[in-house]
């Protein structure tokens, strides 16, 4: 990257412009976030440091909003989504060059966020009728019982994104939130305001109403209890500890939330699997973002009689990977995000070579790439001693392991308190899917690595065990965001014995009656 991290699409006169998008109280004064980039370690802009009175402020606003939002039609609705789904596709170049300035990922990666939240909203758009229309049920009693079921929307939803993913991980909850009936605060991390800011200034072109969607910027620890407590859900995706945490104080106060934490994803390459296939796929399910991904893998388990072929093209392809930054698709890893996350990083590797780890490749921090950029990095050798074993590293860093049986390399991968993705690669596609439904994650991929689970956004994403709760995408993407209600209307007669008839008569009756359903399908 050139010595300035500028394009012509991105300037400081851009980041000011966003920063001015903060919603703030009357009066407010508040103090001001250095943002950074990661590719050059210089203050790219500033945000406002909210308080608790400018999210009290948002939250006035955004109910306000709210209200009139709920009264408009499904079908203006999607036309506002479908608009965005053009805009951001018509405006990626702008939205790629901040995202990599702000995270310092390579373009390939921050085009994969641009693609997510394009086909996000392509989704439910297309599909927001048939989700949100009333919906007739089985009534108690054939022909006199009509029932139908409403969702509605629950008011504000609050929205905690991370920084790995920033508008991914931040809009693409939002979108079904929104489009369900609902206003939406979002809290980006403090490393990655800007795009986040970028994304709402899209929607308000698209015709999203003032208000409706508000970015509030400042510290989590000062704003959390009090964005957990004024809003009506909660969807979070942060570290599977910080969950633990906020899914608590949204128990107190008694509000939905939806949660996707850490991970320590497993993959499994089998004798019979493709070898180039299987390289090239798992240099992308381990290095992508630097894996800085929630789905990115730690844990490759290879079995022995491909074990040493792959170990070897592996480790040449990842000695072969181009490394750098700019704005072009070349670069096949981009940067970590910040000294914190570089420092985290090189403590899991030398606390596993300390205690016997191999290196087989990378294992080096390359500040004459960019200040926090560290090689892509593969040992063996990895023990339950070691902290890479069993924690989460969130970088770069990944170990790989021998198995024999098919069976043991199952039990291996559902060994962890994580169960977020996984992947199984084997030219045996039937075996490949048995053996993907035995392994205890919420997505699992066959002969891909996170793309082909994480883009079908018709069907759920969101872990098991410690990796969270809930679910993003398919149709409990969208109804999270709504309260459930049953309408029944009875006609004729009363689910309840009639005045003036004996109610042994009526159970006799009402006992006959079940008798016959149970033999009539589609009435029971």
């Amino acid at each position: 990257m050139s010595d300035t991290i500028w394009t012509s699409r991105v300037t400081p006169a851009l980041l000011e412009e966003l920063s001015r998008r903060v919603p703030l109280a009357e009066g407010s004064h508040p103090g001001q976030i250095a943002v950074d980039a990661p590719a050059s370690g210089q203050i790219i802009g500033h945000t406002p440091a909210c308080s608790v009175a400018d999210l009290a402020h948002a939250f006035t606003l955004a109910r306000k909003a709210q209200k009139q939002w709920e009264t408009v039609s499904l079908a203006d609705r999607r036309r506002i989504f479908l608009r965005y789904h053009d805009l951001l596709l018509e405006q990626q170049e702008t939205l790629l060059d901040l995202l990599q300035i702000e995270t310092g990922k390579a373009r390939r990666h921050a085009l994969e966020e641009v693609l997510d939240v394009a086909i996000t909203c392509r989704h439910y758009a297309l599909r927001l009728e048939n989700f949100l229309r009333p919906q007739r049920r089985n009534g108690a009693l054939p022909l006199l019982t009509r029932c139908r079921e409403h969702h509605h929307p629950v008011g504000v939803v609050a929205v905690i994104a991370p920084w790995n993913y920033p508008l991914s991980l931040a809009v693409s909850d939002a979108v079904p939130a929104l489009m369900a009936g609902n206003a939406v605060i979002l809290k980006p991390d403090s490393q990655t305001p800007f795009i986040a800011l970028l994304a709402e200034k899209l929607l308000r072109e698209a015709g999203m109403p003032a208000d409706l969607f508000q970015v509030v910027t400042g510290s989590g620890r000062e704003l959390g209890e009090t964005l957990i407590s004024g809003c009506d859900f909660l969807c979070f995706t942060g570290s599977t500890a910080t969950g633990r945490i906020v899914a608590a104080q949204a128990g107190q106060n008694l509000i939905k939330c939806s949660l996707e934490l850490g991970g320590k994803n497993p993959a499994l390459v089998l004798d019979d699997a493709d070898l180039e296939r299987s390289v090239e796929g798992l240099l992308r399910g381990c290095f992508s973002n630097a894996g800085q991904l929630c789905v990115s893998f730690e844990r490759l388990y290879l079995q022995s009689g491909i074990h040493d072929r792959f170990l070897a093209a592996f480790v040449r392809r990842i000695q072969a990977m181009h490394l750098g930054h700019d704005y072009s698709y070349t670069p096949e890893m981009g940067s970590l995000i910040s000294a914190g996350q570089l420092t985290a990083v090189q403590r899991h590797l030398q606390d596993a070579l300390d205690k016997g780890a191999v290196l087989l490749a990378g294992g080096q921090h390359r500040p004459d790439i960019s200040p926090y950029f560290f090689e892509p990095t593969l040992l063996t050798g990895v023990t339950e001693e070691m902290a890479l074993c069993r924690e989460e590293t969130f970088g770069p860093v990944v170990a790989v392991y021998r198995f024999e049986r098919v069976e043991d390399a199952v039990a291996l991968a559902n060994d962890s308190e994580y169960g977020l993705n996984a992947a199984v690669w084997t030219g045996d596609i039937p075996l490949g899917e048995a053996l993907a439904a035995r392994l205890r994650c919420g997505t699992v991929n066959v002969n891909e690595a996170y793309a082909a689970t994480w883009a079908s956004v018709d069907s759920p994403m969101g872990g098991m065990k410690g990796s969270g709760m809930g679910r993003r995408h398919g149709i409990e993407g969208i109804m999270k965001y709504t309260e459930s209600q049953t309408v029944a209307t009875q006609r004729l007669l009363p689910v309840a014995p009639p005045p003036g008839l004996d109610v042994g008569w009526y159970a006799r009756i009402m006992t006959a009656a079940l008798t016959l359903l149970r033999r009539i399908p589609g009435l029971g």
